[in-house]
Protein backbone atom coordinates (compact mmCIF):
# COMPACT_ATOMS: atom_id res chain seq x y z
CA UNK A 1 0.00 0.00 0.00
CA UNK A 2 1.46 3.39 -0.71
CA UNK A 3 1.61 6.28 1.30
CA UNK A 4 -1.08 8.60 -0.49
CA UNK A 5 -3.91 5.42 0.01
CA UNK A 6 -2.32 4.50 3.72
CA UNK A 7 -3.38 8.25 4.28
CA UNK A 8 -6.41 7.83 2.43
CA UNK A 9 -7.80 4.92 4.26
CA UNK A 10 -7.06 6.72 7.55
CA UNK A 11 -9.18 9.63 6.44
CA UNK A 12 -11.79 7.58 5.68
CA UNK A 13 -12.05 5.68 9.09
CA UNK A 14 -11.38 8.59 11.04
CA UNK A 15 -15.14 10.34 9.05
CA UNK A 16 -16.76 7.27 9.57
CA UNK A 17 -15.74 6.73 12.89
CA UNK A 18 -16.74 10.65 13.54
CA UNK A 19 -20.03 9.90 11.62
CA UNK A 20 -21.13 6.77 13.80
CA UNK A 21 -19.96 8.33 17.33
CA UNK A 22 -22.19 12.19 16.13
CA UNK A 23 -24.90 9.33 15.31
CA UNK A 24 -25.08 7.44 18.85
CA UNK A 25 -24.73 10.65 20.79
CA UNK A 26 -27.93 12.35 18.69
CA UNK A 27 -29.93 9.20 19.04
CA UNK A 28 -28.51 7.31 22.45
CA UNK A 29 -26.60 9.68 24.66
CA UNK A 30 -28.52 13.09 24.00
CA UNK A 31 -31.94 10.99 24.96
CA UNK A 32 -30.69 9.66 27.89
CA UNK A 33 -29.34 13.15 29.48
CA UNK A 34 -32.69 14.58 28.43
CA UNK A 35 -34.35 11.72 30.53
CA UNK A 36 -32.15 12.70 33.55
CA UNK A 37 -32.62 16.31 33.20
CA UNK A 38 -35.78 16.17 32.97
CA UNK A 39 -36.26 13.46 36.15
CA UNK A 40 -34.63 15.72 38.48
CA UNK A 41 -35.92 18.97 37.01
CA UNK A 42 -38.07 19.49 40.05
CA UNK A 43 -35.13 18.42 42.44
CA UNK A 44 -34.65 14.91 44.44
CA UNK A 45 -37.36 15.29 46.59
CA UNK A 46 -39.95 15.53 43.79
CA UNK A 47 -37.98 12.43 41.96
CA UNK A 48 -38.23 10.08 45.25
CA UNK A 49 -41.97 11.03 45.54
CA UNK A 50 -42.43 10.08 41.87
CA UNK A 51 -39.84 6.44 41.98
CA UNK A 52 -41.69 5.64 45.45
CA UNK A 53 -45.21 6.05 44.79
CA UNK A 54 -47.32 3.36 45.47
CA UNK A 55 -48.56 3.17 42.00
CA UNK A 56 -45.02 3.12 40.96
CA UNK A 57 -43.73 0.32 43.34
CA UNK A 58 -47.00 -1.74 41.71
CA UNK A 59 -45.69 -1.36 38.22
CA UNK A 60 -42.48 -1.91 38.73
CA UNK A 61 -43.36 -5.23 40.61
CA UNK A 62 -45.86 -6.04 37.66
CA UNK A 63 -43.01 -5.77 35.61
CA UNK A 64 -40.20 -7.47 37.20
CA UNK A 65 -42.99 -10.38 37.39
CA UNK A 66 -43.58 -10.51 33.55
CA UNK A 67 -40.30 -10.52 32.65
CA UNK A 68 -39.44 -13.58 35.59
CA UNK A 69 -42.27 -15.47 34.01
CA UNK A 70 -41.41 -14.63 30.76
CA UNK A 71 -37.41 -15.28 31.01
CA UNK A 72 -38.35 -19.03 33.06
CA UNK A 73 -41.01 -20.46 30.31
CA UNK A 74 -39.21 -19.01 27.81
CA UNK A 75 -35.78 -20.54 28.89
CA UNK A 76 -37.72 -24.20 29.33
CA UNK A 77 -39.33 -23.67 25.29
CA UNK A 78 -35.92 -21.99 24.07
CA UNK A 79 -33.79 -25.04 24.98
CA UNK A 80 -36.29 -27.72 23.83
CA UNK A 81 -36.97 -26.19 20.25
CA UNK A 82 -33.61 -25.35 20.20
CA UNK A 83 -32.52 -29.19 20.69
CA UNK A 84 -35.35 -30.63 18.62
CA UNK A 85 -34.63 -28.52 15.86
CA UNK A 86 -30.84 -29.41 15.95
CA UNK A 87 -30.82 -32.77 16.87
CA UNK A 88 -33.87 -34.57 14.88
CA UNK A 89 -35.16 -34.58 11.39
CA UNK A 90 -38.51 -34.41 11.11
CA UNK A 91 -41.67 -33.45 8.69
CA UNK A 92 -42.39 -29.96 9.40
CA UNK A 93 -39.09 -28.19 10.89
CA UNK A 94 -38.64 -25.58 8.50
CA UNK A 95 -42.55 -24.69 9.75
CA UNK A 96 -41.77 -25.02 12.96
CA UNK A 97 -38.32 -22.02 12.51
CA UNK A 98 -40.66 -20.01 11.25
CA UNK A 99 -43.34 -20.64 13.79
CA UNK A 100 -40.91 -19.35 16.56
CA UNK A 101 -39.87 -16.19 14.29
CA UNK A 102 -43.28 -15.42 14.49
CA UNK A 103 -43.23 -12.25 16.93
CA UNK A 104 -40.41 -10.83 15.18
CA UNK A 105 -42.84 -10.44 12.12
CA UNK A 106 -45.89 -9.46 13.84
CA UNK A 107 -46.28 -6.12 15.88
CA UNK A 108 -46.89 -6.44 19.33
CA UNK A 109 -50.01 -4.60 19.40
CA UNK A 110 -51.78 -7.42 16.87
CA UNK A 111 -50.47 -9.91 19.08
CA UNK A 112 -52.40 -8.11 21.98
CA UNK A 113 -55.60 -7.95 19.48
CA UNK A 114 -54.94 -11.81 18.84
CA UNK A 115 -55.43 -12.40 22.75
CA UNK A 116 -58.18 -10.45 23.25
CA UNK A 117 -60.08 -12.27 19.93
CA UNK A 118 -58.81 -15.57 21.70
CA UNK A 119 -59.61 -14.92 25.45
CA UNK A 120 -61.76 -12.39 25.88
CA UNK A 121 -65.51 -11.73 25.89
CA UNK A 122 -65.60 -12.36 22.36
CA UNK A 123 -63.24 -14.67 22.16
CA UNK A 124 -63.81 -18.88 21.64
CA UNK A 125 -62.21 -19.59 24.86
CA UNK A 126 -63.82 -16.85 26.89
CA UNK A 127 -66.52 -19.35 28.50
CA UNK A 128 -64.31 -21.91 28.75
CA UNK A 129 -61.83 -19.72 31.02
CA UNK A 130 -65.23 -18.21 33.16
CA UNK A 131 -66.29 -21.87 33.80
CA UNK A 132 -62.47 -22.19 35.50
CA UNK A 133 -63.20 -18.42 37.08
CA UNK A 134 -59.96 -17.98 35.05
CA UNK A 135 -59.44 -13.88 33.44
CA UNK A 136 -56.88 -13.30 30.88
CA UNK A 137 -57.99 -9.82 29.66
CA UNK A 138 -57.50 -6.87 31.24
CA UNK A 139 -55.34 -9.02 34.17
CA UNK A 140 -51.86 -10.22 35.15
CA UNK A 141 -52.09 -13.21 33.08
CA UNK A 142 -52.81 -11.36 30.45
CA UNK A 143 -49.77 -9.31 30.91
CA UNK A 144 -47.59 -12.15 31.18
CA UNK A 145 -48.88 -13.79 27.96
CA UNK A 146 -48.48 -10.94 25.90
CA UNK A 147 -44.85 -10.75 27.49
CA UNK A 148 -44.04 -14.16 26.74
CA UNK A 149 -45.19 -13.83 23.56
CA UNK A 150 -42.83 -11.11 22.11
CA UNK A 151 -39.86 -12.89 23.64
CA UNK A 152 -39.95 -16.92 23.13
CA UNK A 153 -37.58 -16.43 20.41
CA UNK A 154 -34.80 -15.03 21.69
CA UNK A 155 -32.88 -17.51 23.81
CA UNK A 156 -34.00 -20.46 21.15
CA UNK A 157 -32.47 -18.39 18.45
CA UNK A 158 -29.38 -17.76 20.41
CA UNK A 159 -28.79 -21.47 21.03
CA UNK A 160 -29.95 -22.78 17.82
CA UNK A 161 -27.01 -21.54 15.73
CA UNK A 162 -24.52 -23.14 18.34
CA UNK A 163 -25.86 -26.56 18.60
CA UNK A 164 -25.72 -26.33 15.31
CA UNK A 165 -22.04 -25.79 14.93
CA UNK A 166 -21.44 -28.26 17.68
CA UNK A 167 -22.67 -31.39 16.05
CA UNK A 168 -23.68 -34.46 17.59
CA UNK A 169 -20.27 -36.40 17.23
CA UNK A 170 -19.82 -35.93 21.51
CA UNK A 171 -23.12 -36.65 22.13
CA UNK A 172 -23.38 -39.78 20.04
CA UNK A 173 -19.86 -40.74 21.65
CA UNK A 174 -21.36 -40.13 25.50
CA UNK A 175 -24.50 -42.24 24.53
CA UNK A 176 -22.32 -45.42 22.73
CA UNK A 177 -20.80 -45.49 26.36
CA UNK A 178 -24.02 -45.82 28.02
CA UNK A 179 -24.57 -42.04 29.22
CA UNK A 180 -28.06 -40.99 30.00
CA UNK A 181 -29.65 -38.50 28.40
CA UNK A 182 -29.78 -35.73 31.28
CA UNK A 183 -26.09 -36.37 32.11
CA UNK A 184 -25.43 -36.27 28.59
CA UNK A 185 -26.94 -32.94 28.34
CA UNK A 186 -25.66 -31.49 31.56
CA UNK A 187 -22.18 -32.69 30.76
CA UNK A 188 -21.82 -32.26 27.32
CA UNK A 189 -23.94 -30.17 25.79
CA UNK A 190 -25.00 -27.41 28.34
CA UNK A 191 -21.10 -26.18 28.71
CA UNK A 192 -20.94 -25.16 25.22
CA UNK A 193 -24.47 -23.37 24.71
CA UNK A 194 -24.16 -21.68 28.70
CA UNK A 195 -22.51 -18.25 27.16
CA UNK A 196 -25.34 -18.31 24.43
CA UNK A 197 -27.99 -19.01 26.79
CA UNK A 198 -27.01 -16.52 29.01
CA UNK A 199 -27.21 -13.72 26.46
CA UNK A 200 -30.62 -15.16 24.64
CA UNK A 201 -32.19 -14.50 28.61
CA UNK A 202 -30.37 -11.45 28.82
CA UNK A 203 -31.91 -10.48 25.61
CA UNK A 204 -35.08 -11.68 26.55
CA UNK A 205 -35.13 -9.55 30.25
CA UNK A 206 -34.57 -6.15 28.56
CA UNK A 207 -37.39 -6.94 26.02
CA UNK A 208 -39.63 -7.94 28.41
CA UNK A 209 -39.11 -5.08 30.78
CA UNK A 210 -39.74 -2.45 27.65
CA UNK A 211 -42.67 -4.44 26.33
CA UNK A 212 -45.73 -1.86 25.72
CA UNK A 213 -47.53 -2.77 22.60
CA UNK A 214 -49.26 -6.10 23.57
CA UNK A 215 -49.36 -5.62 27.24
CA UNK A 216 -50.93 -1.92 26.60
CA UNK A 217 -53.70 -4.04 24.85
CA UNK A 218 -54.03 -6.68 26.76
CA UNK A 219 -53.95 -4.27 30.22
CA UNK A 220 -56.99 -2.42 30.14
CA UNK A 221 -54.74 0.26 32.04
CA UNK A 222 -56.45 -0.55 35.43
CA UNK A 223 -53.58 1.65 37.14
CA UNK A 224 -51.83 -0.24 39.91
CA UNK A 225 -53.42 -3.56 39.19
CA UNK A 226 -52.22 -3.98 35.24
CA UNK A 227 -50.24 -1.22 34.21
CA UNK A 228 -46.25 -2.09 33.64
CA UNK A 229 -43.20 0.80 33.78
CA UNK A 230 -43.83 1.17 30.19
CA UNK A 231 -47.40 1.87 30.87
CA UNK A 232 -47.58 4.39 33.75
CA UNK A 233 -44.78 6.08 32.28
CA UNK A 234 -47.54 7.19 29.07
CA UNK A 235 -50.17 7.68 31.57
CA UNK A 236 -48.04 9.77 33.97
CA UNK A 237 -47.35 11.61 30.33
CA UNK A 238 -50.92 11.44 28.64
CA UNK A 239 -51.98 13.73 32.20
CA UNK A 240 -48.93 16.18 31.82
CA UNK A 241 -46.83 14.87 34.83
CA UNK A 242 -44.14 15.19 32.64
CA UNK A 243 -41.22 15.11 35.55
CA UNK A 244 -43.18 12.16 37.14
CA UNK A 245 -43.07 10.51 34.23
CA UNK A 246 -39.47 11.48 33.24
CA UNK A 247 -38.53 9.99 36.84
CA UNK A 248 -40.42 6.76 36.07
CA UNK A 249 -38.83 6.55 32.98
CA UNK A 250 -35.18 7.05 34.68
CA UNK A 251 -36.05 3.37 36.80
CA UNK A 252 -35.89 1.43 33.08
CA UNK A 253 -32.92 3.31 31.88
CA UNK A 254 -31.14 2.34 34.87
CA UNK A 255 -32.69 -1.39 34.29
CA UNK A 256 -31.68 -1.18 30.85
CA UNK A 257 -28.06 0.11 31.63
CA UNK A 258 -27.74 -2.80 34.09
CA UNK A 259 -28.63 -5.18 31.56
CA UNK A 260 -26.00 -3.56 29.21
CA UNK A 261 -22.94 -3.81 31.36
CA UNK A 262 -24.15 -7.71 32.21
CA UNK A 263 -24.87 -8.18 28.44
CA UNK A 264 -20.72 -6.92 27.86
CA UNK A 265 -19.65 -9.09 30.71
CA UNK A 266 -20.97 -11.55 28.84
CA UNK A 267 -19.68 -11.38 25.18
CA UNK A 268 -16.45 -10.77 26.80
CA UNK A 269 -16.33 -13.91 29.08
CA UNK A 270 -17.70 -15.99 26.05
CA UNK A 271 -15.24 -14.71 23.73
CA UNK A 272 -12.51 -15.46 26.57
CA UNK A 273 -13.30 -19.58 26.57
CA UNK A 274 -14.19 -19.16 22.98
CA UNK A 275 -10.68 -18.47 22.37
CA UNK A 276 -9.74 -20.70 25.25
CA UNK A 277 -11.42 -23.58 23.36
Amino acid sequence: MTKQNHSESKLVQRILIAISMLFLFIMLVMPLVVVVKEALGKGLLAYREAVTDEYTIKALLLTLEATVAAVVINTIFGIFAAWTITKYHFRGKKILTTLIDIPFAISPIIAGLIFILTFGRIGWAYDILQQWDIKIVFAVPGIILGTIFVTFPFISREIIPVLNAQGKDQEEAAALMGAGGFKIFWKITFPQIKWAFVYGVILCSARAMGEFGAVSVLSGHLRGKTNTLPLHVEILYSEFKFNSAFAVSSILVVLAVVILIVRNIVEYKGKKAGEKI
